[in-house]
């Protein structure tokens, strides 16, 4: 059962919080400016005096976020292809005059590092950012590329997404296939300070929009929806986050493709005051005779308060949700940048979804069946 009081007590939370997920979370500004600091130191500047064919994004697990980022920067503004890869090969047309970016916190992930060294063989030119004397760190070193180190101690692939998505966005910027300066990193970064201070475990259940989140996600099933440029790097991320650190599954989409695919859900059987077969509840039902009622359909809108046609898509859905019954959670975003948006976003629904495993009684961090996978994935 959830315990919402447990979000309240700083000693229950720090005898969970074993690997101080929390902790890492609160820091991800100071991993945007210590990792802007770390790509000048190792070069990155390079890539202005370079002009690619096209661009490869290599990451895989926690680090597919930062392909997903790189890819929504740079729609629109690139003249160039660009695309992401997990596993397998990379694409064939990839060779001498092409940029991979190869990204892995631990620097180990194989898939990754079977693709920077793929990339190596072709010519590509290698960036890659990871941890410091990994693996990953060798091949770009013999592939005369451009490494980025980042700090592994008390994070994981969850925990550093800015500080992995920093030197992709930097990269992205010199190439000059999406504008990413210092001055909107700097910004980056105060606003995920902002977005800590916000969601502190200090901060009281009914005023900490994480814990408020957190709450309102443990007793229903929910579906995020992504809005604006980067909605589906968002609404990924945050459906990511739920289920792998909160253990809850969670459905996602992005406006305008899935308005009609999430409001058909609004008609559906875990819509308020609808029953399995689609009539009302039934007040008499025994949950220990009849079996327990499912959790209720939730909305999460990941809203882009920036104006325009979208906005407009989004507060329908939101006003059909309502009619229909649908509870609502709305987190709004009004930053000018979409960078700074999505930012916003993913920051509180990757604390949102650390009270909600914490609320549950689990450490975010880890998960005895995924331990099971990492022999198989060789990860």
């Amino acid at each position: 059962m959830f315990d919402e009081a447990r979000l309240d007590d700083e000693d229950a939370l720090g005898a969970l919080d074993r690997s101080e997920t929390l902790r890492a979370l609160a820091g991800s500004g100071a991993q945007v400016r210590r990792t802007v600091a770390a790509a000048g130191e190792a070069g990155l500047d390079r890539l202005r005096d370079i002009e690619p064919r096209g661009v490869v994004v290599a990451a895989a697990g926690g680090s597919v976020a930062v392909a997903d980022l790189f890819e929504a920067v740079s729609h629109g503004a690139a003249a160039l292809p660009v695309q992401s890869c997990s596993s397998g090969s990379l694409p064939g047309w990839v060779g001498t005059l092409d940029v991979v970016i190869a990204v892995s916190q631990s620097g180990r992930a194989a898939g990754t590092l079977s693709l920077a060294a793929e990339a190596a063989r072709r010519g590509a030119f290698l960036v890659t950012v990871g941890a410091d004397g990994s693996p990953l760190a060798d091949v770009s070193a013999r592939a005369h590329g451009v490494h980025v180190p980042i700090p592994v101690v008390g994070s994981s692939s969850r925990t550093s997404m800015w500080a992995q998505a920093t030197p992709a966005l930097l990269a992205a910027d010199a190439m000059g296939i999406a504008s990413c300066s210092h001055d909107t990193l700097t910004e980056l970064a105060d606003l995920l300070d902002r977005v800590a201070t916000d969601a502190r475990p200090s901060s009281e259940a009914f005023v900490n929009p994480a814990k408020v989140l957190a709450a309102e996600l443990a007793e229903s099933t929910p579906i995020v929806l992504g809005e604006g440029p980067f909605g589906g790097v968002s609404s990924r991320r945050a459906a990511s986050m739920f289920g792998r650190t909160g253990r809850v599954p969670v459905a996602h989409g992005c406006l305008p493709d899935a308005a009609s695919q999430i409001v058909a859900c609004f008609d559906g059987p875990l819509a308020s005051g609808q029953s399995e077969g689609g009539g009302a509840d039934d007040i008499f039902a025994d949950p220990f005779l009849d079996g327990p009622t499912r959790p209720p359909l939730r909305l999460i809108m990941l809203r882009d308060t920036s104006g325009g046609d979208r906005s407009r898509l989004a507060d329908t859905v939101v006003s059909v949700a309502e009619d229909a019954g649908v509870r609502v959670s709305l987190l709004d975003a009004d930053a000018p940048d979409p960078l700074l948006r999505l930012a916003h976003h993913v920051a509180l629904a990757d604390f949102a979804a650390t009270y909600l495993a914490l609320g549950f009684g689990f450490d975010p961090a880890t998960s005895p069946h995924v331990r099971l996978l990492r022999g198989a994935r060789g990860t």
